[in-house]
């Protein structure tokens, strides 16, 4: 039995590592092809009709849940291929959802090919109605206090009030810490800008988000327009956030 594969990532080596491992230690699955947005999955979803998807959930402009919600009348079955929060990585596991964390080792991912192998030759794959269920639960978590950030070397799980602020850093995010500790995270600063709780982070300039619940000492005129957060940093405001960072910062 071979099942049909697409894999759906936002970066370039994650699509062709996966592809390179999924080749070489799971015969049984044939990635027919890769897509690196949302909108380029649904169109090869549609072209393919494959029998599994190999999904990223923290992609730009629409991450992979939001790519599900899509299409109400999925046929495939689907192996998140991404850490997201501590409510998420528990949930994946009580609703039996199938999820493999970065960096993907071998083992790991011929474990989820051979169940992947038994759903579909027992036809226990779960419904599209109960993977909606599960997904609004885990959008409604966004909300939560921890985040998941992918690194070069993994990942590590931080409470949003140890966030100061996030830096761009060409394609990469510099993700400073309250107790001077940073961490280079392989996303860029526009996945964080739609994935962080709105209620806590805002992103005051095309290089920067602040965390303004926790870190957001003031604002000041006459530094140049800058949020000043609690460690002294000072971060520009760009102009065109500026009316809207202002109105934002009065309903707290």
């Amino acid at each position: 039995m071979k099942l049909k594969a697409l894999v759906v990532d936002d970066e370039f080596n994650a699509r062709s590592n996966l592809k390179l491992l999924l080749d070489e230690f799971c015969p049984e699955i044939e990635v027919l092809d890769t897509a690196e947005s949302a909108e380029e999955a649904r169109s090869k979803i549609e072209q393919y009709k494959p029998e599994v998807l190999f999904l990223d959930i923290a992609m730009p402009n629409e991450d992979g849940f939001s790519l599900l919600k899509s299409i109400p009348d999925r046929d495939f079955s689907v192996v998140f291929t991404t850490a997201y929060n501590e409510f998420a990585l528990k949930a994946f596991k009580a609703n039996a959802i199938d999820y493999i964390e970065k960096p993907i080792s071998i083992e790991d991912l011929q474990n989820a090919t051979q169940k992947l192998l038994r759903i579909h030759g027992t036809k226990e794959q779960r419904s599209s109605g109960e993977l909606n269920e599960f997904i609004e639960e885990v959008i409604e978590a966004k909300a939560l206090d921890r985040i998941s950030i992918p690194t070069r070397d993994g990942y590590i799980i931080l409470k949003n009030e140890e966030i100061l602020h996030l830096e761009a850093s060409d394609n990469y995010t510099m993700i400073y810490l309250s107790n001077g500790k940073r961490h280079l995270s392989s996303k860029n600063i526009k996945v964080y800008e739609e994935n962080l709780d709105p209620a806590v982070f805002y992103r005051v300039h095309k290089s920067h988000i602040i965390n303004v619940q926790h870190h957001l000492k003031e604002f000041s005129r006459s530094e140049g327009n800058v949020a000043i957060l609690s460690s002294g940093k000072l971060v520009p405001v760009s102009r065109r956030k500026l009316t809207d960072f202002l109105n934002y910062i009065n309903t707290f």
